[in-house]
């Protein structure tokens, strides 16, 4: 197995225990509502799991960036590649 395919096996690795890691936390947060726990409690637990979601983003688009974007210019592609950035950057200013 090559050195970029050990990365990549890596790189899946940890974007999936940070999934399983979000999801436990999306768990807890049903039980503080299933518990009626106080609302405070359970803002703090929701701001948590979207701080994970923006951490999980950031590390996926990193990673595209890093490997994708850069093929992508590297064979001619780059106006794919900025259309996919842009379209990715107005959604997130989508509020």
């Amino acid at each position: 197995m090559g050195d970029m395919m050990k990365s990549l096996n890596k790189d899946k690795a940890r974007t999936l225990k940070r999934l399983k890691i979000i999801e436990g936390q999306v768990r807890g947060l049903a039980r503080l509502i299933s518990a009626d726990k106080y609302c405070v409690d359970v803002i703090h637990q929701s701001l948590a799991v979207k701080k994970a979601l923006s951490s999980f983003e950031d590390f996926i688009l990193e990673n595209h960036l890093s490997t994708h974007v850069v093929q992508q210019m590297k064979s001619g592609q780059s106006k794919k590649a900025v259309d996919e950035i842009l379209s990715i950057y107005r959604l997130s200013k989508r509020k």
